[in-house]
């Protein structure tokens, strides 16, 4: 895996530099001192991941994220001295397409690289999604119910659910939605946004931020209800299991997309006794497309965001070229459409 290395302070591009070419297989493709280099660098040469700061003059990570998604789209690990520090800029580069992201690792004592280990652990699942770009379609077929048939004996009458699936950009976009939702929101909400374990508390706690529901991140266990929105998050599947409660579940191992929205949205056509409404929004790769299909065939109403307004037009497409949504619509219209989709369920 070529990684390019983004950080206008040379001893940091140094360290990162040792990390990358300690791992077999991994080499260097270029370093840049700032965005405005990066962003040339990038459209010369585009390498399979960037390690971008943050904070940098000339132009700083969340504009040259900006501009290479733009121009020259590829994996973007935002790598900055403090993600807590640098909490708002974070999420403006998430914005615009910025995966995830962790701690700048320094030198110790001893001049080894210390503090790597979730940086290491990052790229490789961009190493196992790039060389798996297939692995939610090539697993074996799952039975979607449609409605009134085989469904689990309901326990208790439950709320509509929206169900919310993204990966790159997904942040804003999802922020974007959860802002158009009101306060007496009837439905239940649960986001599956690829996101590693690590940060998902940051993110429940921004996405708090712009939303006057409740938002919190899911444990095992946890019930939907009304008004309430969780998010997944741990690096294992979240699922919904016939009790009507949340779980996580290891397997199946092999997926690259970790939680995945597929997992998720599969086990609501099973379990989950009320058709509701799920979208998939921008992201990489083909998660979501097979699950949203599920759903559509159980009688939920599917939206899947359009090419226009994603960052990345992948989950989306897969999805449209399934014909599992229902509408394809801009963002900006996705909050007006699930509240007219919750208001028929």
């Amino acid at each position: 895996m070529r990684v390019a290395i983004v950080n206008d302070l040379a001893l940091a591009r140094e360290v990162l530099r040792r990390l990358v070419i300690g791992v077999p297989g991994y080499s260097v493709a270029w370093t840049a001192a700032d965005g405005a280099e990066a962003v040339r660098r990038a459209a010369q040469d585009r390498p399979d991941v960037v390690l971008m700061d943050l904070v940098m003059p000339v132009m700083d990570g969340v504009e040259a994220t900006r501009r290479i998604m733009a121009e020259s789209p590829c994996p973007i690990l935002l790598v900055t001295s403090s993600v807590s520090g640098n909490f708002n800029l974070v999420y403006r580069a998430m914005g615009h397409g910025g995966l995830d992201a962790v701690n700048t690792p320094t030198f110790g004592p001893d001049g080894k690289v210390k503090d790597g280990e979730s940086l290491l652990a990052r790229l490789a699942k961009l190493d196992h999604a790039k060389q798996s770009p297939a692995a939610s379609q090539a697993r074996p077929e799952t039975t979607a119910f449609a409605p009134g048939t085989n469904k689990p004996a309901v326990r208790t009458r439950v709320p509509p659910l929206l169900a919310l699936g993204s990966s790159t950009g997904g942040p804003e976009a999802l922020a974007k939605i959860l802002e158009e939702l009101p306060a007496g929101f009837p439905a239940a909400v649960v986001i599956v946004q690829h996101i590693a374990a690590d940060f998902a508390p940051s993110l429940a706690a921004w996405l708090q931020g712009r939303t006057s529901l409740s938002v919190s991140i899911a444990a095992q266990g946890s019930e939907p209800k009304p008004g309430h929105v969780l998010v997944a998050a741990t690096n294992d599947h979240l699922l919904l299991k016939p009790e009507h409660r949340l779980a996580y579940m290891a397997e199946p191992a092999d997926f690259p997309y970790r939680p995945s929205v597929d997992v998720f949205f599969e086990s609501l056509a099973e379990n989950w006794p009320r058709p509701g409404v799920a979208v998939v929004l921008t992201g990489m790769g083909n998660d979501g497309g097979r699950g949203l299909l599920s759903l559509r065939q159980a009688g939920w109403f599917t939206i899947a965001q359009d090419q226009a307004s994603c960052v990345v037009y992948g989950m989306p497409k897969a999805a449209a070229e399934l014909q599992a949504a229902c509408k394809v619509l801009p963002l900006s219209e996705i909050g007006r459409a699930i509240m007219a989709g919750i208001g028929n369920r």
